[in-house]
């Protein structure tokens, strides 16, 4: 029997005690983008739970941002879940940002709402069910993760608007205008979203403009650009370079892909830069103030609660990622050596 498979779009209003932020944490969720998964085995719905986290890992790497996936410590997982793994980015003021969660329901919610499928046996058995999301809070990584002091700095794939065409003019310049017109027309065709600001504003203000805006590429077209029969290619992320006109598309998809990768690198880079392995707790308290702390822990809920107690923090949960999630130590209140890893952070 295949499994069940449901995906829906839904606004969700809570009651939100806490500090809300744009973005970050609303009263009014308007976008959450869910799904519901029913099946025959516990082990098919942790396979499921594993390619939604891993899903969502493809989906924030193409937004060039980072992620930590980790298991929540049972105290912390989603109530009536048997556990919830969770995906996290680290912004830039050291706290973490979860962006995205993936359950295990087992047949918790089955046995109360009397959810059952029938096997090739004829027997009524609980289905096993699973549910994961992700809210515009994918937005809020976006702009923190790659925003700089000019404004957005946009992944070329989902820039809204991909590249802006400045005319340089001297005067009433049709030739350029033209040039302008059919370097869009050549663009535009390939696919790509491409406009061209011929507004009455100094190109100086223009290039601010689109700046702010994190339009990842800017074509400048002026008239010695046109005697050379190119033009100037600037890249959002930095430099400058010209280039033949007849070559323009296949060079903004190769520009493209250069900051995409370069975005990507320089956030990973500094994620990884800034997870310490902490061996005491006053380390761990040090340290969350601009990163993620490792630390080891016995496994034991009294213990894990005193660590957060004495931190202030919460721990995050012990990371998918082996590199991260083993090691040898001992837990800083037991003292019981141990080879789990967990993450502790200050968080949104």
């Amino acid at each position: 029997m295949g499994p069940l498979l449901i995906y829906q779009i839904v606004n969700t209003f809570r009651y939100e005690t806490k500090h809300t932020r744009p973005l970050i944490r609303l009263r009014e969720i308007t976008s959450f983008k869910e799904a519901h998964t029913v099946h025959a085995t516990w082990d098919e719905a942790a396979d499921q739970v594993k390619k939604a986290t891993h899903i969502y890992q493809e989906f924030y790497s193409r937004l060039a941002v980072p992620t930590i996936v980790s298991k929540r410590p049972d105290w912390d997982k989603f109530p009536g879940a048997d556990y919830t793994m969770a995906v996290d980015v680290l912004m830039p003021d050291g706290k973490t940002l979860q962006v995205g969660t993936a359950h295990h329901l087992g047949d918790n919610f089955a046995k109360t709402f009397d959810i059952k499928y029938e096997d090739a046996q004829g027997e009524q058995i609980l289905a096993q069910q699973t549910c994961y999301g992700v809210s515009e809070r994918c937005i809020a990584a976006l702009i923190s993760t790659h925003g700089d002091n000019n404004g957005l700095v946009m992944p070329p794939e989902v820039a809204p608007t991909q590249v802006v065409i400045i005319p340089i003019l001297f005067g009433s310049d049709k030739e350029v205008l033209t040039a302008c017109s059919n370097v869009a027309d050549t663009i535009k065709q390939s696919g790509l979203r491409v406009v061209i600001d011929d507004s009455d504003t100094r190109p100086g203000a223009k290039y601010f403009k689109w700046e702010l805006k994190g339009v990842p590429v800017r074509i400048e077209i002026g008239p010695r650009d046109l005697k050379n029969n190119s033009v100037v290619m600037v890249k959002r992320t930095g430099g400058k370079t010209s280039i033949p006109i007849d070559e323009i598309v296949p060079q903004i998809n190769k520009t493209f892909k250069e900051i995409h990768d370069d975005l990507f690198n320089t956030a990973d880079q500094l994620l990884h830069s800034r997870i310490r392995l902490c061996s005491d707790l006053d380390e761990v308290m040090d340290h969350v103030k601009s990163g993620i702390a490792r630390i080891p822990w016995c496994g034991e809920q009294t213990c894990g609660l005193e660590m957060e107690e004495i931190v202030g923090t919460g721990i995050l949960g012990t990371p998918e990622d082996h590199t991260l999630g083993k090691g040898d130590g001992a837990c800083p209140i037991c003292g019981k050596p141990t080879d789990i890893i967990v993450l502790m952070a200050r968080t949104y």
